[in-house]
């Protein structure tokens, strides 16, 4: 598998507490991957730590298949990053901080400037001083730096702060592009699912410092979220009514006189007609909808539990 990220065992205690615990990150090259927690959960740390901002107590970090050290000045070139609030030079202009980021970072391309504060919808405020930039504006103009050398790894840590509901969309927007015309990886830090579920490939869940699970955004589609489910005493009738009249087979039987029918194309009022052509006794029929949200709710319990 060719990953971008790796963490191995990866801990960073200060003052006797330890932030990260024993996490092992695996990035997928050209992936956006999730990295959900509640706030405190360690997204921020384990991302200072993943930037060399903070060096780990114990465990490692690896970028495109090199140990991250102390001196690892051309690994830290092929990526660009946001952890917490990105600063600036107030007294200059958006445009010309982007100048100068260039400059420093050695990247010379007459257009990247105007690219970058066009895809952040910052052109009319370019040359105006970014101390008079609003929180939303400043947090564009942040993404704006981070994309603007065409990284080949970007990190961004709850880019979403300070966001109107229309800036966020642009913001998912401006990922996907990034990841599906660029190759671009993204690592996107959140403690609100929909801000990154529909962008996501695979979700790392962290929470008390400790990775609780990753997985891929087409597995969890996959698992058994929606079901439809019957009240009935007679769920061998049932069964059998809905595998030769709707050919459903993805049920299972409860011992509580339920049957549950997963991922089917049938609808309530479909089931509802075959069982009662079929004569078969209905106490209820209801259509459930997990939402993302409950299943990661449901993960993050069990995880706190184990932890406890």
């Amino acid at each position: 598998m060719d990953y971008i990220v790796q963490t191995h065992e990866l801990t960073k205690e200060i003052g006797g507490k330890k932030l990260v615990s024993g996490v092992n990150l695996h990035v997928k090259k050209g992936d956006i991957y999730g990295f959900l927690g509640p706030n405190g959960a360690g997204k921020t740390s384990t991302m200072k730590l993943l930037t060399n901002l903070w060096k780990p107590t114990s465990g490692g970090v690896e970028l495109f298949g090199e140990t991250l050290q102390a001196d690892s000045y051309e690994v830290l070139k092929r990526m660009s990053s946001i952890i917490e609030f990105p600063v600036f030079y107030d007294r200059l202009s958006g445009r010309e901080n982007l100048v100068l980021h260039c400059e420093y970072m050695g990247y010379y391309s007459p257009d990247a400037v105007d690219n970058a504060l066009e895809l952040l919808d910052l052109k009319s405020a370019a040359d105006q001083i970014v101390k008079k930039y609003s929180l939303g504006m400043k947090q564009r103009l942040g993404l704006a730096r981070a994309v603007l050398t065409k990284p080949e790894l970007l990190i961004l840590d709850e880019p979403a702060n300070g966001l109107d509901p229309a800036g966020m969309k642009q913001v998912r927007e401006l990922l996907k592009m990034l990841s599906k015309e660029y190759g671009m990886t993204v690592v996107i830090s959140s403690h609100i699912l929909s801000e990154v579920e529909p962008i996501a490939d695979t979700i790392g869940l962290i929470q008390q410092g400790r990775l609780l699970k990753e997985v891929s955004m087409d597995e969890i589609r996959k698992q058994n979220l929606n079901f439809i489910e019957v009240g009935t005493k007679a769920v061998k009738k049932a069964a059998y009514a809905l595998t030769e009249q709707l050919h459903i087979n993805n049920f299972k039987i409860l011992e509580d006189c339920k049957v549950r029918i997963y991922n089917t194309e049938a609808t309530v009022s479909d089931i509802t007609r075959v069982l009662t052509e079929g004569g078969v006794p209905i106490d209820y029929i209801v259509q459930n909808a997990e939402s993302l949200e409950d299943y990661f709710l449901k993960m993050t319990e069990a995880g706190t539990a184990e932890q406890n």
